[in-house]
């Protein structure tokens, strides 16, 4: 039986995987995306597009798998990209509930449900989704909720046993106690400690030693290095020093 939850993130991940469709498809394929100068349009298509069917590979073999390379990948023409990438979308669906809620597979994180890749898919794709926007100039715009989630899961992540493994430069992150405060307007914030044994968080509003303020969706744009901060109060170089190990 489908949870509420799941069929929010089954909702979203197919909004969000056409939005990001329709923005790059009003582009040039060989156009470079200035949020991911490494990247061509179509490299960030077939990234979202490999990503979701090796999601699905993930839950269906609910074991570890080789990340794959996207310039690997032909996306096609972009008239066929909004087509191709629902069809990743559905497919990662479908082997969600082939699973099972009750299943386990491998995710960075450990064991988890089925429904992990959902929302890991979706939260990767909106932000990729703002990228594509940027390179081609069509609007993009998201809920407080969505933005919030992703800001959630990207600390959950960060602070995950395994996630220094992954991304050794997080080992960086080890502190005494200093204390970054994320304060949406539209939202519940967050307050992040740097402790000795690495970052911890909890969903609260209040100041730090740097504080970062805007809406929802800004913040997550800010957090995962695709915008500069507007609203900054106390230490900025902790705020830089942060931004700069977590780009996710």
């Amino acid at each position: 039986m489908e949870t509420w939850e799941t069929a929010r993130l089954v909702k979203d991940l197919r909004e969000q995987t056409a939005g990001l469709a329709r923005a790059a498809a009003a582009g040039d394929p060989e156009a470079t995306v200035p949020t991911c100068p490494e990247w061509r349009l179509s490299d960030l298509v077939a990234h979202i597009g490999q990503a979701l069917r090796w999601a699905a590979d993930l839950v269906r073999k609910a074991a570890p798998l080789p990340i794959p390379d996207p310039r690997e990948v032909d996306p096609g023409a972009p008239d066929g990209w909004e087509r191709w990438l629902t069809d990743g979308a559905e497919e990662l669906i479908e082997a969600v509930r082939d699973a099972g809620e009750h299943a386990e597979v491998w995710s960075v994180a450990g064991m988890v449900p089925p429904a992990f890749w959902l929302r890991r898919m979706l939260n990767d794709i909106t932000v990729h989704h703002y990228d594509a926007a940027a390179a081609t100039g069509a609007p993009f715009a998201i809920s407080a909720e969505l933005a919030a989630d992703v800001i959630t899961e990207g600390m959950e992540l960060l602070s995950a046993p395994a996630a220094e493994d992954f991304k050794p430069e997080l080992a960086e992150l080890r502190g005494s106690g200093e204390c970054l405060a994320i304060r949406p307007h539209d939202a519940e914030g967050w307050l992040i400690s740097r402790t000795p044994d690495g970052p911890r968080w909890r969903r609260a509003s209040g100041d730090g030693d740097v504080t970062v303020r805007g809406p929802a969706a800004e913040l997550m744009l800010v957090l995962s290095g695709r915008v500069p901060a507007r609203e900054v109060t106390g230490d900025r170089a902790l705020l830089d020093h942060w931004l700069a190990r977590t780009r996710f």
